[in-house]
């Protein structure tokens, strides 16, 4: 199949740069929600539901897999928020969105902030088992601790070694991911849900 220069110039040109087979990973959609308290500004956190098969008793953000009806990842980040935590719509204010994550386990997760214009909760007893608050103060003053984990290439049995220099002695790279702990309290507050308030108070910290 021969393509012209002029097609080439023409199908790239405006094309906005995503993330190659985006398409075929599942999404997800989390919201840090922000609220109003005397003391000031705190953030709103999930645990778990110990009956849950994925992670249960974990600390969390309201938020889940984004479903063909929502009509954007900030949609869904609401939807999820307004269900497990027990509110409307209208009683959240969007106040942006945070950089993607892409984790090697073919995920991309969309995090937002909002802010809550009520602290009157009543949360989803299927998901979630407690809700608790954390200063917001707290993530600007605290640095997380951080340990790093290994991730190595293991090839299935069926993988075409013959076909790539070395073969089975092939010097595949290694690579690690951090994973940040913060301690408060009685909370411990890690993975993933560490890494997007980390970027959180860092992106508001340093603006």
């Amino acid at each position: 199949m021969r393509i012209s220069k002029e097609t080439v110039i023409q199908r790239l040109k405006n094309r906005e740069q995503g993330i190659i087979e985006e398409r075929y990973m599942r999404k997800y959609a989390v919201i840090i929600p922000i609220i109003e308290k005397k003391e000031g500004l705190e953030v709103l956190f999930e645990v778990r539901a110990k009956h849950m098969k994925r992670q249960p008793g974990e600390i969390c953000f309201p938020g889940g897999k984004i479903d063909r009806q929502d009509a954007s990842p900030q949609a869904a980040a609401i939807r999820e928020l307004c269900e497990e935590v027990g509110i409307s719509e209208n009683q959240v204010t969007l106040l942006g969105k945070l950089d993607r994550i892409v984790s090697p386990f073919n995920q991309v997760i969309f995090p937002f902030s909002g802010v809550l214009n009520t602290t009157a909760f009543s949360p989803n007893k299927e998901e979630v088992d407690e809700l608790f608050s954390v200063p917001l103060s707290f993530f600007l003053s605290h640095d997380p601790e951080r340990y790093d984990v290994e991730l190595s290439v293991q090839p299935g049995e069926d993988f075409p070694y013959g076909s790539i220099p070395g073969g089975k002695n092939y010097p595949w790279n290694k690579g690690f991911v951090p994973e940040y702990f913060y301690y408060y309290q009685n909370y411990i507050i890690w993975g993933i849900t560490a890494r997007i308030i980390k970027h959180f108070a860092e992106e508001i910290y340093e603006s």
